[in-house]
């Protein structure tokens, strides 16, 4: 078997990584994985990682899921693919109806893609061209969050409000406009989560008064605003945010991609606010990590605004060559039957207080601040704690991330941080004893990486 280092050599050569400044891998070369077994990783060297970030957020059961799996080769043995427009195939069918059955009452249509951006594009493309049929042609702009994000298309990269992923590219994108962030870690001094809402609330009541006539849809994560640092609000924004789309006649699009399929304690996040929305996308694990989908549903109402006999440039325009594979439904069906067969969603519950006594003693580190928990997702802030900084990020935030990152992966942990956010998004399948090592891990991870 060939050793890490050769793969090294080999992935350096040839191959350019996502989000990397890909001269980082002189010094951090990537992690070659030969296999995945559970919660760990494996590389060519035989040492392991236990995948707390799920690899990128959408690996629930583990990796070779043996429920999963062996969906997968008896659907290999029936049919790898068909195109989707004028066919159609069994377990398309059957994802969609229980799709339909097991999100938020109302939507009850269903269209499929390939990844969680061209699901946002979708959704995006959806909104305007409803109101384009119903000839309401000057909505033509859409409403974000500060802190947003939605994926690196174009049409997503318009609704994100990350500078990172959005500056670079900003002349060949059409900005939304920006609605101040439901954050409850924007709260005042003597602020509580409840008044951030209303706060919020209150400024996105002010925008729509200004832009509701241009506007199609409201796009937001429910609960968690993943890639700006896992920044949590309460669900009670959702019920005033799906009240304001009402009154002002604009659509709220719900991008439950990273929270979505149990993830802040609920199968979807929407639940907790106690509201449907317009679309919904969904993506990451949906296919418990195995390939790639994205499902957007949507309601009766919209699907209805292209249902007729005109041209067919009322028909709802959008397609890509893997819609709806067969193979990567059936393993999103094998996924959501593991959530129905082993009660994961009350599982996942029970675990809430363990979390929370895990975590206690990250609390009481002095470089930590803001941590928090919804539901599966646990996230802290590295924070300075020296005289004048107390609590501000430290200048090189990244930086020490970098040796958190580096001291995790020597003790067999794979966190990935985020600016000067630690995070745990770990698949749904870790035992005690797992929970316990990442626990302790990043105790020691953090200390080390405060250390001058």
């Amino acid at each position: 078997m060939s050793s890490n280092q050769s793969w090294i050599d080999r992935d350096l050569a040839v191959l350019w990584h996502p989000c990397t400044q890909m001269k980082e891998h002189e010094t951090l070369p990537p992690i070659p994985v030969s296999r995945g077994e559970g919660s760990w990783l494996y590389d060519f060297d035989g040492r392991r990682y236990l995948d707390v970030i799920s690899s990128w957020w959408v690996n629930l059961f583990g990796h070779a899921n043996p429920v999963i799996n062996a969906r997968l080769k008896a659907q290999l043995d029936q049919l790898e693919h068909v195109i989707l427009a004028g066919f159609s195939h069994q377990p398309v069918v059957e994802l969609s109806e229980r799709l339909v059955q097991l999100t938020p009452p109302g939507l009850e249509r269903v269209f499929f893609a390939d990844n969680g951006a061209s699901g946002v594009e979708v959704a995006l493309k959806m909104s305007f061209h409803y109101w384009r049929n119903l000839g309401r042609g000057e909505k033509t702009r859409f409403i974000a969050l500060e802190n947003s994000y939605h994926g690196e298309t174009m049409g997503a990269l318009g609704v994100g409000n990350i500078p990172i992923f959005t500056e670079t590219y900003a002349p060949l994108i059409q900005p939304a406009f920006i609605a101040p962030s439901p954050d409850c870690q924007q709260a005042a001094s003597g602020e509580s989560c409840a008044d951030v809402t209303e706060r919020a609330l209150a400024g996105m009541r002010a925008l729509l008064e200004r832009v509701a006539s241009s506007t199609c849809a409201i796009i937001i994560e429910p609960l968690v605003q993943c890639a700006a640092g896992m920044r949590m609000h309460e669900p009670a924004y959702l019920e005033g945010l799906r009240a304001l789309c009402d009154e002002f006649e604009v659509h709220l699009i719900a991008d439950e991609i990273a929270v979505g399929f149990g993830r802040t304690g609920t199968l979807f996040a929407c639940e907790q606010g106690g509201i449907t929305p317009d679309i919904l996308c969904l993506s990451k694990g949906i296919t418990g990590g195995y390939l790639p989908l994205s499902a957007v549903l949507t309601t009766e109402d919209i699907y209805q605004a292209f249902y007729c006999e005109a041209p067919v440039s009322r028909a709802f325009l959008h397609s890509h060559s893997y819609t709806g594979n067969p193979l990567a439904c059936s393993a999103a069906l094998a996924t959501l039957d593991i959530f129905e067969q082993d009660n994961v969603i009350e599982r996942n519950r029970e675990r809430g207080a363990m979390i929370d006594r895990l975590t206690a003693p990250l609390a009481e580190l002095p470089n930590i601040a803001h941590l928090r928990r919804c539901g599966m997702i646990v996230a802290m802030d590295l924070v300075d704690d020296r005289p004048g900084n107390q609590g501000n990020p430290f200048p090189r935030a990244e930086r020490r991330n970098q040796k958190a990152y580096r001291y995790a992966l020597d003790h067999e942990v794979l966190l990935r941080p985020l600016g000067n956010t630690i995070y745990w998004m770990p698949p749904y399948i870790m035992d005690d004893d797992q929970w316990q090592m990442l626990a302790d891990v990043t105790l020691d991870a953090v200390r080390f990486a405060v250390q001058d």
